[in-house]
């Protein structure tokens, strides 16, 4: 035998070769066939599939294609894989059950929610649906990295642009090699504020956002098929650990029949359900007896929609029938989550926070990449207009150099060397025809530059600052927002053994009371006797030594309460996560509610009542009015929020809520009031510090803010308890910055002003004491006084320093019986 066989032959270790090939194999998979990129969403199938219909101009506008000619398009150019599964993907792209937003819209027969298959690809026809478009947006502006194809004779894109979180809106499944992923659809919406939340946090406080305030804008995920989540733990592990398991439950209701009977009705089935399945499994259970009592199983769905009914002997119990069925039959299922995908080509599992940071990080790059082409384009253009129009301007002789010249050669060197052109201007030159010389040409030659400089600034602006670049990612999501938003399908229920605290306090007004040393307790109103003008008040509550209520406020339990600091920051409790109190308690230290910082103390609370729209309306003891829209404080976390930018001894001292069509009235302590449109203080943003509001005398500071009402009256206290109500008629508006208009004569007798309030008719006043002392007394008993007036004895301050502190306003109790009054009441009347 020749010898030199066997020099040919080759020992191999078979275990290492085994593992080096599957390793290979595995990696292809992982990376090339199974898992998601987390940018776009998309496996290397489905973005093959988009590409190729865009390249043949398939889009929303034209007529369906043939799927045979996209899937082979497909297959020549980018995917030497089987037809059946670039056909399976492009079929599960257009199916509404399965894809929440569908990329492909779909024309023929493309399958059922029963389970059956799509039409062979020669008899069904497709194109890219318009939200699909927004995928590849800008796809030819040079945003994404081509690399070749398998036999290097095309560019296929590595990733697409994606303008909306396609990932988390339409969800995907994919199983690998050792791993899987599975993540649920979810609404776009919700997935858009939660990348606006990003994006606010970074433009507004330069940090990164929280799990917890993504989960407050993201409430789970939203199925196409609709159903019901049962429970939020599943939801809430899942976001933050990037695995979670999901009960989704079907939709269903009793309806009762003739004769006493009763039927199961099925609306909607969990994601991934078969119902043609379901139903043999529903009668497979009859036939074996495992489920009792139903009669007769129909599927009546049709056009307008789904409905599976369950008819039911009269002598069972429908809802232990429904009981049974949930637990043997995918009417109740399990979607586990396990958000896998592809960071920088290797799998990783993320949690909701990193799948959102990855999109917004590609949207960055995506941006900036087109911004830098439309500005290099937006450059030559700018180029060649500038040499136009020099030569515009000497027309004359750029005629007399053409003409001279032999060619086109030589009469773009002489343009060059005459007017300093570059080659570029110099041809546009000679190409340029005679209709140029027209005014009217000329015109659109000058505003077409005007623009483009204008443009180049704009974009010169976007490379140059990053919140302005993520401001436009947002304008862009917030878009997309408005023009493909839906409403959840999929509702949430809390489970069997997850309870809402809140649902079970009872949502009742209540009083809180905070002191000048920041102790705070909630009381219910019924707590203060309604007086007589002139009573000395019962004790409201116990108090350190130079402590005293500072504010005081009416809520309902379930409202928001705003705390509002020295600082210029903001926080939030609901009413009811401030501990209950009694009347003379001294109440809880707010620093053991609110996570303030050192040195800070709450200066002034408000009650949130929830608006959407509109203002808040903020001013300083110094003079200062500041007014931002209320969308900018929609989310203050548990370590405060900034509000206000304050100067060196300002604080803020009052806060409303306004609509922009109001006048605002500041009043001081020496008697002084200003009014003016609110909107001569022009809106500005959360952290700024707004503009001068009032001019204050030497010694003199604002005490209250208020929203002036039409035909209104404004009641007001003095420290001395003296007080009166004024026609709101009588203070005229004035410019905003100036010293305003006597609005209470202070002298001696009534001391400083110590609250002003508008007046609101079937509300009852309460006065506070440095010491603590309330007095609640009727309104309409106080006249009507003029301007430059002090007014009569509301409550005797009888004790040397003891002076009232603030006022407010509290809805009459429509209880007829009040609490026992202490002893401090003794000698007053009651009403």
């Amino acid at each position: 035998m020749d010898e030199t066989i066997f020099d040919k032959v080759q020992e191999i270790d078979l275990k290492k070769t085994m593992e080096q090939s599957y390793i290979d194999y595995a990696m292809s998979v992982i990376s090339q066939r199974a898992l998601p990129d987390v940018r776009d969403g998309l496996k290397p199938v489905q973005r093959r599939v988009l590409y190729s219909m865009i390249e043949l101009n398939n889009g929303p506008d034209k007529p369906h294609r043939k799927c045979a000619r996209i899937v082979g398009d497909t297959m020549g150019k980018y995917h030497p894989h089987g037809d059946s599964s670039i056909y399976g993907a492009l079929v599960n792209m257009a199916q509404e059950w399965s894809t929440h937003y569908p990329l492909v819209d779909g024309h023929g027969n493309f399958g059922s929610v029963d389970g059956d298959g799509a039409a062979a690809m020669r008899y069904t026809e497709a194109r890219l649906s318009k939200i699909a478009m927004e995928m590849l947006a800008d796809i030819n502006k040079d945003t994404v990295n081509f690399s070749p194809n398998f036999d290097e004779t095309e560019k296929e894109p590595d990733v697409l642009p994606c303008r909306f979180p396609n990932l988390l809106c339409n969800g995907t499944t994919g199983i690998a090699v050792g791993m899987a992923s599975n993540i649920p659809p979810h609404n776009i919406k919700e997935t858009i504020d939660a990348v606006v939340k990003m994006i606010n946090n970074r433009i507004d406080e330069n940090r990164d956002t929280e799990i917890e305030e993504l989960m407050s804008v993201i409430q789970g995920p939203d199925f196409p098929t609709g159903a019901t989540i049962i429970g939020r733990r599943g939801i809430e592990e899942a976001y933050r650990t990037g695995k979670g398991k999901i009960i989704v439950r079907a939709v269903t209701n009793i309806e009762p029949m003739q004769n006493g009977k009763n039927r199961i009705v099925v609306t909607e089935l969990p994601y991934g359900v078969n119902k043609a399945k379901l139903i043999e499994k529903i009668a497979e259970l009859v036939k074996d007896k495992r489920v009792d009592g139903i009669t007769d199983l129909a599927d009546q769905s049709s056009r307008e929609g789904m409905r599976i009914s369950i008819e039911l002997r009269r002598d069972v119990n429908p809802n232990v029938v429904l009981n049974q069925l949930m637990k043997h039959t995918q009417l109740q299922d399990t979607f586990g989550v396990i958000m896998l995908a592809l960071v920088g080509g290797e799998p990783r599992i993320l949690n909701i926070h990193d799948m959102l940071y990855y999109y917004l990080q590609h949207q960055e790059e995506v941006v900036t990449r087109r911004t830098r082409y439309d500005l290099s384009k937006a450059q030559e253009r700018a180029h060649i207009l500038e040499g136009l129009l020099i030569a515009l301007d000497h027309i004359d002789r750029v005629i007399e150099i053409i003409r001279g010249s032999a060619n086109v050669v030589a009469a773009k060197a002489s343009l060059i060397e005459e007017f300093g052109l570059s080659d570029a201007q110099s041809q546009a030159i000679v190409d340029m025809r005679l209709r140029a010389l027209t005014g009217l040409e000329r015109n659109r030659l000058e505003n077409e530059y005007k623009e483009l400089e204008e443009r180049i600034a704009y974009l010169q602006s976007i490379l140059g600052d990053e919140k302005v670049l993520l401001g436009v990612i947002r304008d862009e999501l917030l878009t997309i927002k408005v023009k493909y938003g839906d409403d959840r399908k999929t509702a949430i229920e809390l489970a069997e053994d997850e309870f809402n605290a809140e649902d079970l306090i009872p949502n009742e007004a209540a009083v809180i009371a905070m002191t000048k040393l920041g102790y705070i307790k909630r009381m219910s109103p019924d707590h203060f006797k309604a007086q007589n003008r002139g009573g000395k008040g019962i004790k409201g509550m116990n108090i350190l030594d130079e402590d005293y209520i500072a504010d005081l406020i009416t809520i309902n339990n379930h409202d928001y309460v705003l705390f509002f600091t020295n600082l210029g920051r903001v926080y939030q409790l609901k009413g009811y996560e401030i501990p209950e109190a009694s009347r003379t308690a001294r109440g809880t230290a707010v620093i053991n509610l609110l996570q303030l910082q050192a040195g800070e103390k709450v200066t002034s609370i408000l009650r949130n009542e929830g608006h959407e729209s509109g203002y808040l309306t903020m001013a300083t003891k110094l003079g200062m009015i500041k007014r931002t829209n209320l969308s900018e404080y929609g989310n203050i976390r548990k370590v405060g929020l900034a509000a206000i930018s304050l100067r060196e001894g300002d604080e803020l001292i009052d806060v409303h809520v306004t609509d922009g069509k109001r006048d605002i009235i500041m009043i001081s302590h020496l008697g002084q009031c200003i009014r003016f449109d609110e909107n001569d203080a022009r809106a500005t943003g959360r952290v700024s510090m707004g503009v001068k509001g009032m001019n204050l005398a030497d010694g003199d500071s604002v005490i209250g803010m208020q929203v002036a009402e039409e035909n209104g009256e404004l009641l007001f206290v003095s420290e001395m308890g003296m007080g009166k109500k004024t026609a709101m008629s009588e203070f005229k508006d004035q410019n905003r910055g100036g010293k305003g208009i006597r609005c209470y004569r202070v002298n001696a007798k009534t001391g400083n002003l110590a609250g002003v309030k508008v007046y609101k008719e079937g509300y009852e006043l309460m006065l506070i004491t440095t010491e603590g002392t309330v007095i609640r007394m009727k309104t309409d008993t106080i006249p009507v006084l003029g301007r430059d007036t002090s007014g009569v004895k509301l409550m005797q301050v009888d004790q040397e320093n003891v002076k009232v502190s603030s006022i407010e306003l509290i809805e009459e109790s429509k209880e007829e019986e009040f609490a026992e009054a202490s002893e401090e009441t003794v000698g007053s009347k009651e009403v």
